[in-house]
């Protein structure tokens, strides 16, 4: 992955004409899991009327999912995804900037899922379209003509954790964040049959990662964040997890930026985990 893996809006808008640059907008929202299904949009009606220059636009929701997947949000099979990335002219030269309405979260999906893929070329808008918007950049409603390339995956395992590798790494040194709310840690209500949290997870919720202009805390003020919650340089390793493994992509991206290289993310998250009658909870 990138050092940095942030851009400034005043970067893109003087970059916007670069070769082998592709914007990626991945506009979208979730509902709270205490309201009723469905819970998962995208924005491409928005994306229609007005995005930044050059964007193309990828659906969160049903381009780079499994639809074979009962916990629905689970990242795409290579085949699938390469062949989103590929029509929407992505290859390994590519360098991608992805952006969102939501405070980076589903920008930061997709750039978990293209490091998860290999492509490490690829960065966050930091503030995204709120604060593009914000300060008047420029907008258009033209959608762009994209020649299609070869996308080729290449799955990183390190970046990438499953039920049975949470399994083995409890009561060990490996923390467990959970970045959902923490009425969903307590257990108030949850998306899966069962309520409450992994064992021994920690709980950093999304959303006080965040500035109110929708962009990350600075490096320090992240590390002092994950700090307090026994997260820092000496830990051997630290597995994300959410619902589904969206917002916890983002809490990767808090890692990186604060200067970590230690994390993972656990895409079933508690749709998976809360769902089998076999893993132990805490509530």
């Amino acid at each position: 992955m990138l050092t940095n893996p942030l851009v400034s809006t005043q970067w893109l808008q003087d970059h916007l004409h670069d070769t082998n640059l592709r914007i990626v907008d991945i506009r979208g929202h979730v509902l709270p899991a205490s309201q009723p299904t469905p819970h998962y949009f995208n924005h491409q009606d928005d994306y229609e009327k007005s995005h930044i220059p050059g964007a193309v636009f990828i659906d969160w929701v049903n381009e780079i999912t499994d639809p074979a997947d009962p916990r629905h949000a689970q990242i795409a099979k290579s085949e699938r995804y390469a062949e989103v990335m590929s029509r929407n002219g992505i290859d390994e030269n590519t360098f991608v900037v992805a952006y969102d309405d939501a405070s980076g979260m589903f920008a930061a999906r997709l750039w978990w899922s293209l490091n998860y893929y290999g492509h490490e070329k690829v960065v966050v808008l930091d503030g995204g379209w709120n604060k593009w918007i914000a300060e008047e950049r420029p907008v258009t409603a033209d959608i762009p003509n994209i020649y299609r390339k070869t996308f080729v995956t290449h799955p990183d395992r390190s970046l990438y954790r499953n039920a049975d590798d949470v399994l083995a790494k409890l009561n060990t040194s490996t923390k467990l964040m959970d970045v959902r709310t923490p009425e969903e840690f307590r257990g108030d209500y949850a998306r899966a049959s069962r309520t409450g949290h992994i064992p021994g997870a920690v709980n950093q919720p999304r959303t006080v990662l965040i500035n109110p202009d929708g962009t990350i805390l600075a490096p320090d003020q992240l590390r002092a964040k994950l700090g307090a919650i026994g997260i820092n340089q000496d830990t051997p390793e630290v597995i994300v997890y959410c619902n589904g493994g969206v917002s916890a992509s983002y809490g990767l991206l808090a890692l990186q930026v604060a200067g970590f290289n230690n994390g993972a993310v656990y895409d079933g998250s508690w749709k998976d985990w809360g769902n089998d009658n076999s893993k132990p909870l805490e509530r």
